[in-house]
């Protein structure tokens, strides 16, 4: 499993969000760098954003959902056509960052 993991339901329709555009990145130095991307599966679930032989040092990184494009899939409108979530990393235990999405909020915290 990914050190770090997400997981989308989309609290409008009570299911999971499936392929919703995701991005990692890193910030070093005061830049933002990508380190990986991917899609969410039928479950809303990533968990293969990064290989399970990398580890990645504390720091701060922010996970970049591209909701618009899910939202528009799905002929609806959106008010958060991305929701970016910046995260700060203690150790290099597991990181699971969970997103409530609807069309017009969303909320997160940190899970299991």
């Amino acid at each position: 499993m990914s050190q770090i993991t997400t997981h989308i339901l989309d609290t409008s329709t009570g299911k999971p969000a499936a392929e919703v555009e995701t991005s990692l990145e890193q910030r070093k130095d005061g830049v933002w760098n990508e380190i990986a991307h991917g899609r969410t599966d039928s479950d809303g679930r990533i968990g293969d954003l990064l290989s399970p032989d990398i580890t990645l040092p504390a720091g701060v990184f922010r996970l970049i959902f591209h909701t618009g494009n899910y939202f528009s899939a799905q002929g609806k409108k959106c008010f958060y056509p991305r929701v970016v979530i910046i995260f700060e990393t203690t150790d290099e235990s597991h990181y699971h960052v969970p997103l409530l999405l609807n069309p017009f909020g969303y909320s997160t915290y940190r899970g299991s």
